[in-house]
């Protein structure tokens, strides 16, 4: 029974983890391109997200990954013959990259408060696109283990998440140059 209490309390820090680490990197992004907006704006919005971040990060995202983290270590005492499988090797190491991204977010967090971030929003987009790559592959290793397709399926599920990763850049980018151009028309108009 207890490897099912384990099981679930893992999905649930799986999941608020991953929200957390998705919607602390969105932040960033409007944080940075808060400083584009006129005074006295950025200094207001640089006080709200950096409370937000805070917040996020030490009330939702930590808490996911601690809850995630010593859940798979109930599993894997339940489990025990799962230390010796090959894809479960794999998935660990997926999740150690995981967790280097989450504390990565936490250092550029601290960035953005002492204003030392480098990153720009398109930047930021893109990075916000590690964790889903990462989701994908270990759902699959942990759903299929060691008989994980390699056939067509797979890469078409590849395929679209990449597809789904490039058409938000893409998206992102025709909305940074549709508000450049109003604001060049608005300049012109004055």
């Amino acid at each position: 029974m207890g490897y099912f209490w384990f099981k679930a309390f893992h999905i649930i820090g799986v999941v608020v983890w991953f929200a957390g680490l998705f919607y602390l990197v969105r932040l960033f992004i409007y944080h940075v391109e808060a400083k584009d907006e006129p005074d006295p704006a950025p200094a207001i919005l640089k006080k709200q997200y950096e409370l937000m971040e805070k917040r996020l990060l030490n009330i939702i995202t930590t808490p996911g990954m601690i809850v995630t983290v010593v859940c798979a270590i109930g599993l894997l005492v339940t489990q025990p013959e799962w230390i010796h499988q090959g894809w479960l090797h794999a998935k660990l190491a997926l999740v150690g990259a995981l967790i280097g991204y989450h504390f990565y977010c936490i250092r550029l967090m601290k960035q953005l408060h002492t204003d030392t971030c480098q990153w720009s929003g398109q930047q930021l987009r893109a990075l916000n696109e590690a964790p889903t790559l990462l989701l994908v592959a270990i759902v699959l290793l942990a759903v299929f283990k060691n008989n994980l397709p390699t056939d067509l399926t797979v890469w078409l599920i590849f395929g679209l998440v990449i597809f789904m990763a490039a058409t938000i850049q893409l998206y992102a980018k025709k909305r940074r140059r549709d508000r450049e151009k109003l604001s060049l028309e608005a300049n012109a108009e004055s």
